[in-house]
């Protein structure tokens, strides 16, 4: 519940420096930027380092790729077809492939699935969102925010994404112990990832946006709280023949309002950002609902 009321105070508070003119219109430039350069890079170092791989939970893996797949599948079709400009369809791909796994996915988790399953949710977000986000994330953003570039600029820009740079780190350290006060450091710096990027979405979020958005608006999010979940249990459950807990929590993973750090990702590239903060502000309170439904129809499964 403190994990809500923090999403809540934080975009709000986004919100009202915006109104009261207290903050300048480029703050949302300077928090996505703490954000990219610090914040994201410690979580990786941090769970990453630590994450206890388990080949039981492949389909939990799989889950996140593949939706960002799809997401790709159904929305630069979709786009052509609905004459979307470039950005807006990579906004789509983007905040409508990845979920927000970690700081909504894991209270929802325990809320509905009880803490023991806490674990299936962590390595829904290091391994599936969060990796997809460092790469295939980075690569989305850079095709649809500037024109033609060559193989090796793309392989740059993701080369130098601090958040991959820094799983790729995380991942060579892991024979080696971390010392507690630097765990400490990066659980300190790793916090700030959820308060800041919420306030800059707020503080970008203008719902007089919203009449020249509904379409592409209504469009990510029937994907992301609707199709996406029912596509993975189509997969998972109807054509592979799983089940069980651990199959249905990954589903209520997929299930998950649109991701914030892939919103940060977007805004930074100049992917529509009205489109972007409507798609996270309107988004994570409606997962609330859609997510009970999800949770209610997964139950025999």
């Amino acid at each position: 519940m403190a994990n809500i009321l923090l999403l809540i105070v934080c975009f709000v508070a986004g919100m009202i420096l915006r109104r009261t003119g207290r903050f300048p219109e480029s703050t949302p430039a300077a928090l996505n930027g703490f954000v990219i350069h610090v914040s994201l890079p410690a979580v990786a170092l941090l769970h990453i380092h630590n994450l206890r791989l388990d080949l039981s939970l492949a389909y939990t893996v799989a889950m996140a790729w593949l939706l960002f797949g799809a997401a790709w599948l159904f929305f630069r079709p979709t786009g052509r077809l609905l004459g979307l400009p470039r950005e807006t369809v990579g906004a789509l791909i983007l905040v409508g492939g990845l979920g927000n796994t970690s700081f909504v996915g894991l209270p929802m988790i325990e809320a509905f699935y009880g803490k023991e399953f806490l674990g299936v949710g962590l390595i829904a977000d290091q391994l599936g969102s969060f990796l997809v986000l460092s790469t295939l994330g980075i690569l989305t953003a850079t095709l649809h925010s500037a024109g033609e570039l060559s193989a090796r600029q793309i392989v740059r820009k993701i080369l130098y994404f601090p958040p991959f740079q820094a799983l790729v780190l995380a991942l060579l350290l892991r024979p080696v112990p971390f010392h507690p006060w630097f765990l400490t450091v990066l659980q300190k710096v790793g916090d700030t990832l959820t308060p800041l990027a919420l306030a800059s979405v707020g503080f970008q979020l203008q719902l007089a946006h919203m009449r020249g958005e509904l379409r592409t608006l209504s469009l990510g999010l029937c994907y992301k709280l609707l199709l996406a979940p029912a596509l993975i249990a189509l997969i998972f459950v109807g054509l592979c023949g799983t089940g069980g807990k651990v199959i249905q929590v990954t589903i209520f993973e997929a299930a998950m309002a649109p991701m914030i750090s892939a919103g940060i990702i977007a805004v930074d590239h100049r992917l529509n950002p009205p489109l972007v903060s409507l798609m996270i502000g309107i988004g994570i309170p409606l997962s609330f609902l859609t997510l009970a439904g999800w949770w209610w129809l997964l139950r025999g499964v």
